[in-house]
């Protein structure tokens, strides 16, 4: 599929899906007359890189990481790097401290719903 199929399917623009080529993360062929095109498992390549790049993992991260997952909800390896596990720990407990934070703020904001509602002018 072109690029233009590909940004319809996904959601993501193509200068979003040209950034994602730009920092390796899609590697789409050329045609002969130079024009990108996408597999069919490119549309579940870009629905991981945006969950991960939600979940605020950098791109040089995602890069690492993405060539392991190869289908959905499985991830194949055969070696890791100390060092990407590093980052990738650091990037978990940055994310859990996001949820924590966020999880904060919902009770926050239940608890102050839960006392305006009864006084609700209507």
């Amino acid at each position: 599929m072109r690029i233009g199929e590909l940004a319809r399917r996904t959601g993501v623009s193509v200068r979003l899906l040209r950034y994602y080529e730009e920092q390796e993360l899609l590697r789409p062929d050329r045609d002969a007359h130079g024009y990108r095109v996408y597999p069919e498992g490119s549309v579940d390549r870009v629905e991981k890189i945006r969950g991960l790049l939600a979940s605020g993992i950098p791109t040089r991260i995602i890069r690492a990481i993405l060539p392991c997952l190869n289908s959905p909800g499985s991830i194949h390896m055969r070696v890791v790097a100390p060092e990407t596990l590093d980052k990738l720990e650091r990037e978990r407990e940055q994310i859990q401290r996001r949820i924590d934070a966020l999880t904060a703020d919902r009770e926050a904001i239940d608890a102050y719903l839960a006392q305006a509602r009864p006084r609700l002018r209507r």
